[in-house]
């Protein structure tokens, strides 16, 4: 752990090498996580793990941003790209949505559906305006795979709250995409 953040460091002082560091120090981790979320949508998902993780750490590191503190950080900020690399490409093919097997507990599934991981997304991006605290948490443990102890210590919260925290947001999520399921077939 204090090797990925004593890399991160090198990577924000500029140093070229350290990009290369990063990678090796990272990729299997990155890798997992990519496999736990693919594993999740439904199957013919022709996205590959390994093209996942490779477009995700692009992005983090063409960013320019590398202000991370630390690997938590790093690695919800890489959860956060490949949360949106899943939804540009279930966009881009523009076929019938991806849906997102709930084994995780995030939501239940509706109308014993499994979720639509657009349709999550949107859920998210509007729970991130109303409390960001509570969208930062469901994102690092979704779709970052942290366990609720470790998304609490990135968040600077307890984890009493990362629980309460939990809670609403899944109460809330499964809420609106409900709401959002029932327009539509109206």
């Amino acid at each position: 752990m204090g090797d990925v953040t004593h890399i991160l460091r090198a990577v924000q002082e500029g140093n070229t090498e350290a990009t290369n560091e990063l990678i090796q120090a990272v990729y299997q981790e990155l890798r997992f996580l990519a496999v736990q979320m693919l594993s999740q949508e439904k199957p013919g998902q022709t996205l590959q793990a390994t093209a996942l993780v490779h477009e995700a750490y692009l992005r983090l590191v063409k960013s320019g941003n590398h202000r991370w503190d630390g690997r938590g950080h790093f690695f919800a900020a890489a959860a956060k790209a490949m949360r949106r690399l899943l939804i540009e490409d279930a966009r881009r093919k523009n076929r019938s949505p991806q849906y997102l097997s709930i084994t995780t507990g995030i939501v239940p599934p509706v109308q014993g559906r499994s979720i639509d991981l657009i349709a999550l997304d949107e859920a998210l991006t509007k729970l991130d305006e109303i409390d960001p605290i509570v969208a930062k948490l469901i994102e690092l443990h979704y779709f970052g795979g942290f366990t609720l102890k470790e998304a609490a210590e990135v968040l600077e919260i307890s984890p009493r709250t990362a629980d309460r925290y939990w809670a609403f947001g899944r109460a809330w999520l499964h809420g609106e995409i409900t709401k959002n399921d029932t327009a539509c077939n109206e």
